[in-house]
This record gives C-alpha cells, sequence and structure tokens, in this order.
C-alpha cells in the first residue's frame, strides 16, 4: 500500500559489514559531540520535532534505560507501556491493534516482547498501512536482539582498536547458548569479520540449536563447541559470559536441575586469560561472573553498558535520516 516503507532494526542478519563500520563511526562522532555544551544542544535539536514509543512488555532495565537515555540525546519526546495490562489489550484489544494504535501518534516503535518474531510481524504489518513507523527490536523472546550486538560489536572494535581490530581473532561464548538471544545475534554478525573463530562453552543441554549452527556453516565461520572450559580459557582473546535464561523455562525447575558452575568466570581464571583478553557480559549477571573481576582492566562490561546508549542513539539517528548531519566536516 505504501511504497515509502521504513528502515527497521529487527534482526541481526539484516546487517553487513559496512553497515556496522557506519554505524561504529556515527557512535564515536555522537559521543563527541556530547562532550560539550554546544555539541550536546546540537544533538538535542536534530530530532525534537520527532515521538517514540517505548514498547516493553519483557521486564527490562538496562535496555529500556539505554534507549531512553539515547532518545534524550536526541531530543525525541518519548511515551512508554511497560505492561500491557495497563493498556485496552487488557479489555480484549489484541496486541497488532494497540501497536496499529500507538503508531498514529509516534514517528517510531521501540519493542521489546517475550514473542519471538513479533517485532518482524508488527513491522510487515504497519507497512502496509497508510502511515508505516519504523520498528526497532530491543529483545524478542530467545530469538534476536539485534541491538545489543551492534553495541557488542561496538565495544569490540574500541577494545582491539591498537591490536588489528575484530579480524583474526578468537571469540569464547559461554553458559546458556541455547536460549541466549544475545549470542545469536553477536555470533552472526561476527560472520562478516575475517578469519574470526568463535568457541561455544556451555553445558550440552545449553549448546546452541540447529538454525544457527547452519547459519554459521552459510557464512563460512569457523566455530567449535566444548564442554571443557578452563582448557579454552587460555585461547580467546574475548570472553562473553551470559546467565542461565531460566525465564524460557518450559518445566519450573527445569535450569535449577542443570549444573552450571563449572562454566562460571572466577577470579581465579584470571590467570589464565591473556593479558589483553577482553571480558564481556550482556547483563544482568548471577554468579557465572564473579563480582572480583571488576576492577580488572579486561572487565569491559560495564563500558560495554554504557555504549548501549551511543550506539543505540546512533541507530536510531540512521533509521530517521539525521545520521548525515552528526558527520557533518564542521562538527
Amino acid at each position: 500500500m505504501n511504497s515509502d516503507k521504513p528502515l527497521h532494526i529487527l534482526k541481526a542478519d539484516h546487517f553487513d559489514r559496512p553497515f556496522l563500520e557506519y554505524i561504529c563511526k556515527l557512535t564515536d562522532h555522537i559521543r563527541r559531540l556530547d562532550k560539550t555544551k554546544d555539541g550536546l544542544m546540537y544533538l538535542r535539536g536534530l530530532l525534537a520535532h520527532r515521538r517514540a514509543m517505548l514498547y516493553f512488555t519483557q521486564p527490562s532495565t538496562r535496555t529500556f534505560l539505554s534507549f531512553q537515555s539515547a532518545c534524550q540525546i536526541l531530543g525525541i519526546a518519548t511515551s512508554e507501556i511497560r505492561d500491557s495490562s495497563t493498556s485496552s489489550e487488557r479489555k480484549g484489544e489484541s496486541a497488532e491493534d494497540s501497536l496499529r494504535t500507538f503508531s498514529s501518534y509516534v514517528d517510531l516503535i521501540i519493542m521489546r516482547t517475550p514473542i519471538p518474531g513479533f517485532c518482524d510481524k508488527i513491522a510487515a504489518s504497519l507497512d502496509e498501512t497508510p502511515r508505516p513507523v519504523p520498528i526497532i527490536n530491543a529483545g524478542s523472546g530467545p530469538d534476536q536482539h539485534p541491538t545489543q550486538a551492534v553495541l557488542d560489536i561496538y565495544t569490540l572494535m574500541r577494545s582491539f582498536r591498537t591490536s588489528g581490530g575484530i579480524d583474526g581473532k578468537t571469540f569464547m561464548m559461554v553458559g546458556d547458548l541455547k536460549r541466549g538471544r544475545t549470542i545469536r545475534s553477536l555470533s552472526l554478525l561476527l560472520s562478516y569479520f575475517d578469519d574470526v573463530k568463535i568457541i561455544f562453552s556451555s553445558p550440552p543441554l545449553y549448546r546452541i540449536d540447529a538454525a544457527l549452527k547452519d547459519k554459521l556453516h552459510r557464512g563460512k565461520l569457523k566455530f567449535v563447541e566444548t564442554a571443557d572450559f578452563e582448557e579454552v580459557l587460555p585461547t580467546a582473546d574475548a570472553i562473553y559470559m551470559t546467565r542461565v535464561q531460566d525465564e524460557y523455562d518450559t518445566v519450573k525447575g527445569e535450569s535449577a536441575a542443570i549444573d552450571s558452575s563449572k562454566y562460571h568466570l572466577n577470579y581465579e581464571h584470571l590467570s589464565l586469560l591473556k593479558k589483553d583478553c577482553v571480558i564481556m557480559h550482556p547483563l544482568p549477571r548471577r554468579g557465572e561472573l564473579d563480582q572480583k573481576i571488576d576492577s580488572d582492566p579486561r572487565a569491559k562490561y560495564w563500558r560495554q553498558e554504557r555504549n548501549g546508549m551511543w550506539t543505540r542513539a546512533a541507530l536510531i539517528t540512521k533509521v530517521l535520516g539525521v545520521d548525515e548531519h552528526i558527520l557533518l566536516p564542521e562538527l
């Protein structure tokens, strides 16, 4: 119905390397502008005429606040739904109709949902209306988390700036790999880089699924799976820790029955790591990442969290078409 369809951010496998490098460049410029009053006021004027809806029907702290802060940096007014029971969905209205209603009031919808594929469904549905608006997937069930993957790539690029970048590096991903959407999305993005290897380390029941394996094979990314966590630690250039995703248990106590303790990164493990190894975690954490590691210079997860605000601001400028104003030479 409408040929002028907006740019959506729905899946990590919709990106490519030039896009990622461009977003990282945008992010650096936004960070630099934000350091001065004049730069900050310039950023806030870019999208002061736009509005965004934060539709977060799955619990979130970091992602919600980083998107809200990103909107504030760019001058975007926001409204929010954080519990569908407070909307007309409680009266029996479908989520699709609710989001069609919200699209009447805003220029951008940022969605976090426990339902895999729901963001894609809404984007396709709104594209067929007279007033389509861009959708940003802020996490969809155990399926995808594309903006987390972008901030992870940005964190890795900054961490490896003096050591040749992401190309040629070995990445170790640990924990609940079967249901970890951050693992899925980041792995897909790493396949765009040269000579990268991923080591997946998890209990047997938490291994990556066949669908992700197939995508990685098609992307010609080298990967291995191992249950021996400590043995492969010294080979990693970056370690990506994740928690058990027990919110997706189909049976109560299902995850508690699996012993994941030997896949915890403890303070004692630091002596096994490369001196410039990058330690990451999408947070929140539990016992899988020792708090004593926080003070180690290799720990990048708090910086990784803050990078989320900057990269999401960059993605929003791209989606809403003001990205070129950030790269003006005089700025």
